[in-house]
């Protein structure tokens, strides 16, 4: 495992756990993000990035999808039982089942190989952003019936039980939650989590949709909070819509 020396870091420090068993590849992408100030260990199996990951709190971790040891899915379903530190699943195989398939596992975003070291940089610096409580203007606690939201601490609370959510998760139902009772487009929340159409692809919003759903519905089959208006978008309902 090739690693960096970790230190007290400042707040614009971005720290990056790259599990990516191709040695060229994780070469070429740390010395990219190095040049742009990130710093970037290096984990080569499965059991390796599982291991480094709770060894130390990353900003990001980057992780292939065929590893060895333990594939990137099984990676990323097991942090997700223990963190929820921004993943962006790096594969090659690009197909809309197999990212739906990765975010379905937990991942926050995925890019398909091969790919741009500059968007790669963009993606992890939106994740940071996101994870810090900066993708939105305000900080003020958010109420929505039984709902609470607290941007400052990224934490939610369902008539007063701790919701696991992950950075992603928390943003937009943070979006649907300023605006409960209103039906939102997946084209309006892709743009006020601050994703567009090369960030993030549609379907990603219903995968995110349904894994909320997991966590505040007591019947995610047949929900009452996050509802789906049909060929319309999404609705967070307040007390009364209930």
């Amino acid at each position: 495992m090739d690693s960096t020396t970790h230190s007290t870091t400042d707040e614009g420090t971005i720290q990056v756990l790259l599990v990516e068993d191709d040695e060229r590849l994780a070469r070429l992408t740390s010395r990219y993000l190095q040049e742009h100030g990130i710093i970037v260990t290096v984990a080569r199996t499965g059991p390796e990035g599982l291991t480094e990951a709770a060894r130390h709190n990353y900003d990001v971790l980057l992780l292939d999808l065929m590893l060895p040891g333990r594939d990137g899915m099984e990676v990323c379903r097991e942090l997700r039982t223990r963190s929820d530190v921004p993943i962006i699943m790096l594969t090659a195989r690009g197909e809309e089942a197999d990212r739906v398939l990765g975010l379905e596992s937990g991942a926050d975003d995925y890019l398909a190989k091969p790919y741009s070291s500059r968007e790669l940089l963009a993606r992890i610096r939106a994740q940071v952003r996101r994870a810090r409580g900066r993708a939105g203007p305000s900080s003020q606690p958010i109420q929505a019936g039984k709902l609470s939201l607290d941007p400052r601490s990224l934490s939610a609370t369902l008539d007063g039980k701790v919701l696991p959510l992950t950075s992603y998760e928390f943003t937009l139902l943070r979006a649907l939650a300023e605006r409960a009772g209103r039906v939102l487009s997946r084209e309006q929340l892709l743009d006020l989590v601050k994703g567009n159409a090369d960030e993030v692809f549609d379907r990603s919003v219903d995968v995110h949709i349904f894994r909320i759903r997991q966590k505040i519905e007591e019947d995610p089959r047949n929900p009452k909070l996050l509802k789906t208006v049909r060929g319309a978008g999404y609705l967070l309902a307040t007390g009364d819509d209930t």
